[in-house]
């Protein structure tokens, strides 16, 4: 069996918090239930740290447990290699992931490096884009008013759009949905389709149809609720209809 390699740690405190210093509890008691769940066992067991201890668990050790503090300075604490007491007492604490977290350069490195990547991947794709799809997104997601704006000023902020959110950038243009949702904007940019009820209804607004089209759920979004209904059957018509009126305008 391989020897486990034992090493020195590092941890921070999580959402970059650096206060001069940060105690962490370091022993369950009532007011501060500290305990860990042993799935082998099928109970909970408190932990408590003392360095003299064998166990950071508190049923194995005896009773002459020196008990120290466990301080982050700076957001920060180091643990050398020769307390696997302290480290593993971090390992189990409930708090692991929570209000600490190991630092692992490898790891961390590896996540920088997918993000970065992601980025460059995001704004390659956002430079690359033809005219049409370029309109569509700003439109759509970027809630541009496109007609109003010059070229570069659309490549501009969809360039911005992709560096801020890659992920979301990326999802956007995979959306099948996309063009379908462009039009729908379109609609609306033309006031063929115009919002009541405190924006929750959507009505026609054409020479000889004022009618209610549909409402939108709470929560959700009209121009996506809007294309879902025009993919539907009942809905198909009413796009055809709504496409000749655009196309009349423009």
């Amino acid at each position: 069996m391989k020897k486990q390699k034992l090493e020195n740690k590092s941890y921070k405190l999580t959402g970059n918090k650096s206060p001069l210093a940060f105690m962490l509890a370091s022993r369950h008691h009532k007011r501060n239930t500290l305990m860990y769940f042993d799935e082998e066992q099928g109970i909970n067991r408190p932990l408590r740290y003392a360095r003299n201890q064998k166990s950071p668990f508190e049923d194995e050790q005896d009773g002459n447990a020196i008990l120290e503090p466990i301080v982050f300075e700076d957001g920060m604490l180091s643990v050398s290699k020769e307390n696997q007491i302290l480290q593993k007492f971090l390992s189990y604490h409930p708090g692991n992931g929570r209000v600490f977290e190991e630092i692992n350069v490898k790891r961390d490195a590896a996540e920088q490096l997918e993000s970065v990547e992601l980025e460059l991947d995001a704004q390659i794709l956002a430079r690359d884009l033809d005219t049409d799809k370029l309109i569509s997104v700003c439109r759509v997601f970027l809630g541009a008013s496109v007609d109003k704006m010059s070229i570069p000023e659309l490549k501009r902020d969809v360039l911005l759009f992709a560096k801020e959110d890659p992920y979301e950038f990326m999802e956007v243009l995979d959306d099948p949905m996309l063009e379908l949702t462009n039009v729908v904007a379109q609609f609306f940019e033309e006031s063929l389709l115009v919002y009541k009820n405190s924006n929750k209804d959507v009505y026609f607004n054409l020479k000889k149809n004022k009618s209610k089209l549909l409402t939108i759920p709470f929560g959700e979004e009209a121009y996506y609720i809007v294309a879902s209904f025009m993919q539907s059957d009942d809905g198909l018509e009413t796009y055809k209809l709504l496409k000749k009126s655009l196309n009349n305008k423009q």
